[in-house]
C-alpha cells in the first residue's frame, strides 16, 4: 500500500454502511478501521474496544477538551467520535484508514484532512430507506421518524462527498467502493 490513507464512509443511518464495510473488510484485511468512542450504551451483540469504546459523557468531554479527537458530533442524543492518535498512528505507518462516520463528522475531517477520501453511501431511495431502518426493529417510532427525517438533510449533502455509491443491490455497491479504492486514476 505504501503511503498512509484516510477514507471516509458516510451514509445515512440504515443505508448498510456497516454491512458493506464489513464485506470489504473481510475482502481486504489490510485496511484498518477506526473504532469510535461513544456515549451511548452497548446493545446487547456489541463489545467495548471491538464495535466502539464506550465513555461516560464525562470522559467524551475531556477528550474533546484535550483534543484527543479528529471528530465527532452528536446523533440522538448520544456523542461519537473518532481517537485521533490510533487513526495518526496507522497512517504514519503506511495504512489505509477507514472512518464510518456521520455527515458532521465527515465535514470537520474535510477540514482537517482535506486529503481524505469521502464516500457517501446513498439509499435507493428514502422509502427502501424507512423499510430497511423498521426491518431492523431496533429503534422506537420516535427514533424511526428521527433517523428519517436526519436522513433527508443527510442525502442533500451527497454531494459534498469525492464519490457517491448507491446501495442499491448489495454485490454491485461493494464493487463500487472496491473499484473507487482500488483503481488507479489516469493523471
Amino acid at each position: 500500500m505504501g503511503l498512509g490513507r484516510l477514507i471516509v464512509l458516510t451514509g445515512p443511518s440504515g443505508v448498510g454502511k456497516g454491512t458493506l464495510l464489513r464485506s470489504l473488510l473481510k475482502r481486504h484485511p489490510e485496511l484498518y478501521l477506526s473504532i469510535s468512542v461513544t456515549t451511548r450504551a452497548p446493545r446487547p451483540s456489541e463489545v467495548d474496544g471491538q464495535h466502539y469504546y464506550f465513555v461516560t459523557r464525562t470522559q467524551f468531554e475531556r477528550m474533546v477538551a484535550n483534543n484527543e479527537l479528529l471528530e465527532w458530533a452528536e446523533f440522538a442524543g448520544n456523542c461519537y467520535g473518532t481517537p485521533r492518535e490510533p487513526v495518526e498512528n496507522q497512517i504514519a505507518q503506511g495504512k489505509w484508514v477507514i472512518l464510518e462516520i456521520e455527515l458532521e463528522g465527515a465535514r470537520q475531517i474535510r477540514r482537517t484532512f482535506p486529503e481524505a477520501l469521502r464516500m457517501f453511501i446513498l439509499p435507493p431511495s428514502l422509502g427502501e430507506l424507512e423499510y430497511r431502518i423498521r426491518n431492523r426493529a431496533q429503534d422506537s417510532e420516535d427514533a424511526i421518524a428521527q433517523r428519517l427525517q436526519r436522513a433527508r438533510a443527510e442525502v442533500e449533502a451527497a454531494d459534498e462527498f469525492d464519490i457517491q455509491i448507491v446501495n442499491d443491490e448489495f454485490e454491485a455497491a461493494l464493487n463500487r467502493i472496491e473499484a473507487a479504492l482500488f483503481t488507479p486514476v489516469n493523471v
